[in-house]
């Protein structure tokens, strides 16, 4: 330990969370020169990374999260799926959720002059998407495989940009908010309009959409179904909350317009309306 500079040592220790002995060998190689260590570090990782990726490529991703990120009326919606719900739960696998659709988020268009602007992104778009840092999302899958050992994918994503005057709203069940982005097994994002400040009728809307599936807005004017029970038009659907009330109702209530909606079932082959 002698020939390595101990402050250099916890330094790259604590920067880039790999072992000890990684990081020493690291700095003996390129002289106690902590950015050409951290470089070397950090491709040794991507590159055992991609190996690890490539070994469990035919691995089944059953399990995952669906990641939420809005800034303004700029908003992201991407599925990461993994094998095990044990993964799923794990810190790291978040924090990857929660990357990727921040980027999804930087890499949309800026405007919108038609209401709304949806881009939905395959597999291959959004491994070849370039990160804030020069990475790909393929290079940070590859990078979280390595560190966790299962194998992950990223089968979808979408985003979404509102003209001015358009709300994007998101929610996720279950879920625990953490800043703008929220991740669980089920995600929706509600465009809307409304005079007036969001409420919390907004967020119930999205927790409407992901208990009651509908398949398209809809408007009053629209035929109902013969049963309840199959209405798939979200105007005309019982209010998950309130039952003895439509959605269609509480719009008009609160003074809401449903301009269009997307939503994720981590696992599910995507429909967009």
């Amino acid at each position: 330990m002698s020939a390595v500079d101990k402050g250099q040592l916890a330094k790259l220790r604590k920067q880039t969370g790999f072992s000890i002995s990684n990081c020493k060998n690291a700095l003996e190689m390129h002289g106690n020169d902590f950015e050409k260590a951290e470089s070397w570090l950090q491709k040794e990782a991507l590159s055992q990374g991609w190996e690890k990726a490539t070994k469990l490529a035919n691995r089944k991703t059953a399990q995952g999260l669906v990641g939420i990120h809005i800034e303004g009326n700029i908003g992201a919606m991407v599925e990461v799926n993994c094998e095990t719900d044990f993964v799923a739960r794990n810190d790291k696998f978040k924090t990857l959720v929660s990357r990727i659709a921040k980027e999804c988020v930087r890499c949309a268009p800026q405007t919108s002059h038609h209401g709304i602007t949806k881009a939905v992104l395959s597999e291959e778009q959004l491994k070849n998407l370039v990160t804030s840092d020069g990475k790909t999302l393929g290079d940070l899958l590859a990078l979280t495989i390595g560190t966790i050992g299962e194998n992950m994918s990223l089968p979808r994503a979408v985003q979404i940009v509102g003209s001015p005057g358009l709300n994007l709203v998101g929610y996720s069940h279950p879920s625990a908010p953490e800043e703008n982005l929220t991740t669980g097994k089920f995600g929706v994002i509600l465009a809307l309009k409304t005079p007036g400040v969001l409420s919390e009728i907004a967020r119930q809307l999205c927790v409407h959409v992901i208990g009651m599936n509908p398949k398209t807005v809809g408007t009053l004017s629209d035929p109902k179904a013969d049963n309840p029970d199959e209405e798939t038009t979200f105007v005309h659907q019982e209010f998950l909350i309130d039952p003895t009330v439509t959605v269609g109702e509480v719009l008009q209530e609160e003074n809401i317009e449903i301009v269009d909606f997307i939503r994720f079932e981590s696992g599910e082959q995507l429909i967009v309306n």
